[in-house]
């Protein structure tokens, strides 16, 4: 693998750096200072941060204009773009679009159903399969649009994707079929059982998998036991297991800090599994998770690395 895009996330990889990614979510209105609010706060602890696509489905300002927000703030932006909401020509000029405002890394997703949003009657798009959108941004490295056309000054995406590798019915086709279209870096499901992802990353590394991308690894704080039950129970590839729950349970009043503590302990669990690339830490709308998670597993300060 070779160093492509120039991003700081991409060095750091690159050079043997455990990376620690976050993410933004753009606000429900067109106050541009909410992302510049959430950025702050995430500079020097992050080394890049996602910015959502209309996440669960539901309205928000655009991505392409947060990842500019983003990069202003002084931290590095991972573009999200899903095939739910356009079609290869939205998809093409908003990857272009995103690289001319500072975006270097791009997350390449399905997204949620619309009939789980806020907008249960809108028309999904996806003209696109998640692969497919891989394959775009590949080949617009290559200066190469989809109908063959050549462009000018192209975007050389540091290209990533997402997968639940704890999920009941999981494939490793479909990961490494990303790969072959031309993905370099993976952000998993949130893992809350250690054990079973090492399972899956000792049967990765058999197959190449980790020589061949990067994964980062999913890590949230669970702040309830009846948190934890319902992404147990309704969150794909999302697996909880009963010392988990336990712990939350006796913890009563004081589960979020009890939730910070289990998130701390997974990342170290991560950090020490061989091929792990890094963790990717989630504050599924209490971005004040983030910060103590990163503390508290010793992940401070993040290391520069020469371009």
């Amino acid at each position: 693998m070779s160093i492509r895009s120039g991003s700081r996330l991409e060095r750091l990889v690159h050079h043997g750096v455990f990376a620690v990614t976050s993410e933004i979510v753009p606000p429900r209105s067109a106050d541009g200072g909410a992302v510049t609010r959430q950025a702050r706060e995430l500079v020097g602890y992050a080394d890049a941060v996602n910015v959502t696509d209309n996440p669960t489905a539901r309205a928000h300002m655009s991505a392409v204009a947060g990842v500019s927000f983003t990069a202003a703030a002084g931290i590095e932006p991972v573009l999200q773009v899903t095939g739910r909401d356009r079609n290869r020509l939205g998809l093409t000029g908003d990857l272009l679009g995103a690289w001319a405002l500072g975006a270097r890394n791009v997350l390449c997703l399905t997204g949620d159903p619309p009939g789980g949003g806020d907008h249960p009657d809108a028309a999904g798009v996806f003209d696109l399969t998640t692969v497919e959108i891989v394959r775009l941004a590949a080949g617009l490295r290559e200066g190469r649009l989809l109908s063959g056309d050549r462009i000018e000054s192209p975007p050389s995406y540091f290209i990533g994707v997402a997968d639940l590798p704890l999920d009941a019915h999981y494939s490793f086709e479909k990961l490494e079929e990303k790969i072959a279209a031309g993905a370099d870096f993976v952000q998993t499901q949130i893992v809350f059982d250690a054990d079973a992802f090492g399972r899956w990353a000792e049967r990765a590394r058999e197959r190449g998998i980790l020589e061949r991308v990067f994964v980062l690894a999913g890590i949230a704080v669970p702040r309830s036991a009846a948190a934890a039950r319902y992404m147990n129970e309704h969150v794909r590839g999302v697996v909880v297991p009963d010392a988990v729950l336990a712990r939350l349970d006796d913890a009563g009043a004081d589960a979020g800090e009890e939730g910070v503590r289990i998130a701390v302990e997974l990342a170290a669990r991560m950090k020490s599994i061989p091929g792990i690339a890094g963790i990717h830490v989630m504050g599924l709308g209490h971005a004040e998770t983030v910060r103590p998670v990163i503390e508290g597993a010793g992940l401070l300060p993040r290391p520069a690395v020469a371009a």
